[in-house]
């Protein structure tokens, strides 16, 4: 069996790269375009975000328990066959979310009906690739310090997408008056869903899953209670869940209010450019700075200081309104290190818990609770979105094109932008401050009794 390398590094940053080309796109700009392009309310684009996830509360586990049922394919793999399976459907429902159907003169039923078809595919394709790519990291390597790697890996995926690829977004799609080109829209979600084939391929070939167990003798009946009920020992993948919540509620909703503040608030929206560009810098501060500070003080303490840190800054952007938008854009640059830091580490403690869910039941469900943790990814994700679109609507934003919003309606949308970042860190540190209990010390003695029972497992067999 290979050893762990920088090959399943670069490869692991890969599989992040893709699922972002179509996640970070859709997240960020499908709310704009429908109630922009397609002239659909943000009441109902809201109703639409809470549906979906109503239906991904029984759909993404029973989807996460697939590699724990069955095997796919003669390579042995647990994981990587199911994201060769479900990333086509990813692609494609991506470009689908950013069709202009707008000249096809459909009836308002028929609208409705077809983006609320889109947006349902394209979550269940993308917690078809999603769930099996993070579960992989546990299986690639059991050793905590090349788990630190590919979650810092997993990091990086994304900001280069998200810096890359999303940059181009206001450039492109909006005119020199940031009004939108539909048509360039499309054409983005199709280079994006080429951009997301290329990098699975990549990812299944240069990560090894190295950590085997037995494969499942007979197709076992799903069994959704048993899950939930493994997850209500795991009091430590309860509070990573808390503190995702939170950390998605600032990822989606900054990313999807994003366009809104600076079309509406500032009427500059090449400024987006310059944020997400500005990424490069906070990553490359971040990037060798995490691990040394990680080893001063523990990957619990640091995302608590970094989650503590976020909420003075946004804090003080909630509560002082900032006219100038260069002011407001290196505040929020500088405000961004703390969530980096937190996006940096997470899926370090996610496989932690996935370890300890081990130890105290006796049974190995990687898959299975993964999707859990995937779950809550968007629950915060859906919180967002329905969130932002129900406050649009609440605070009497009018969809369509060449709409000009009242000056109540632009100074409430700077409110909520700069209210969810707080809601964000004090959801982290509830999560990670008071629920998660997993300290160095308890840490390292679950790892030496799996080791003592893998051993005993693979000198008895």
């Amino acid at each position: 069996m290979k050893k762990f390398t920088v090959r399943d590094e670069i490869g692991y940053v890969c599989g992040d790269m893709a699922g972002s080309f179509v996640n970070l796109f859709v997240d960020a700009y499908f709310l704009t375009f429908c109630t922009y392009v397609l002239g659909i309310s943000a009441k109902w684009m809201g109703s639409l975000f809470l549906a979906a996830r109503l239906w991904d509360a029984f759909n993404d586990p029973m989807i996460g328990s697939f590699p724990d049922r069955w095997r796919l394919g003669k390579s042995g793999d647990k994981f990587k066959p199911y994201v060769k399976l479900f990333m086509i459907p990813l692609a494609l429902s991506g470009v689908l979310c950013f069709l202009d159907v707008s000249s096809w003169n459909l009836s308002g039923f028929a609208l409705h009906a077809w983006v609320a078809f889109v947006y349902v595919l394209y979550g269940m394709s993308y917690t078809g690739t999603s769930m099996p790519y993070g579960a992989m990291a546990s299986v690639i390597t059991n050793d905590p310090i090349e788990r630190s790697k590919l979650s810092r890996a997993r990091s990086v995926g994304g900001t280069i997408v998200g810096v890359g690829a999303l940059s181009v977004v206001p450039v492109f799609c909006f005119d020199k008056d940031s009004n939108i080109i539909p048509a360039n829209f499309t054409m983005l979600a199709v280079v994006f869903g080429i951009g997301s084939l290329i990098c699975y391929i990549l990812l299944t070939s240069l990560c090894t899953e190295r950590v085997r167990d037995a494969a499942p003798q007979q197709k076992e009946k799903f069994n959704y209670a048993k899950i939930l009920k493994n997850v209500t020992k795991n009091r430590p993948l309860i509070g990573v869940m808390v503190a995702t919540v939170g950390s998605l509620l600032f990822i989606t909703g900054n990313s999807q209010l994003r366009t809104y503040i600076f079309k509406e608030y500032y009427e500059n929206t090449s400024v987006m450019s310059v944020l997400s560009l500005s990424s490069i810098l906070v990553m490359i501060i971040c990037f060798p700075l995490v691990p040394k500070l990680t080893k001063v003080f523990g990957k619990r303490k640091l995302i608590l200081y970094s989650s503590i840190y976020s909420l003075v800054l946004y804090g003080f952007m909630l509560l002082v309104p900032i006219k100038n938008v260069w002011l407001y854009a290196v505040l929020t640059i500088i405000a961004s290190i703390g969530q980096t830091v937190f996006t940096m580490l997470i899926w370090a403690l996610v496989t932690d818990c996935l370890d300890y869910g081990e130890w105290v039941t006796g049974e190995r469900n990687d898959g299975s609770m993964y999707s859990i943790y995937t779950f809550s990814r968007k629950i915060g994700s859906t919180l967002a979105s329905t969130i932002a679109s129900f406050s649009l609507h609440a605070v009497g934003y009018v969809s369509g094109t060449n709409i000009v919003q009242a000056p109540e309606v632009v100074n409430s949308i700077r409110i909520l932008v700069c209210a969810i970042p707080v809601i964000t860190a004090v959801l982290e540190i509830v999560g990670i401050g008071l629920i998660f209990d997993l300290d160095k010390a308890k840490t390292d003695q679950m790892y030496e009794e799996l080791a003592a029972r893998r051993q005993a497992a693979a000198t008895n067999s």
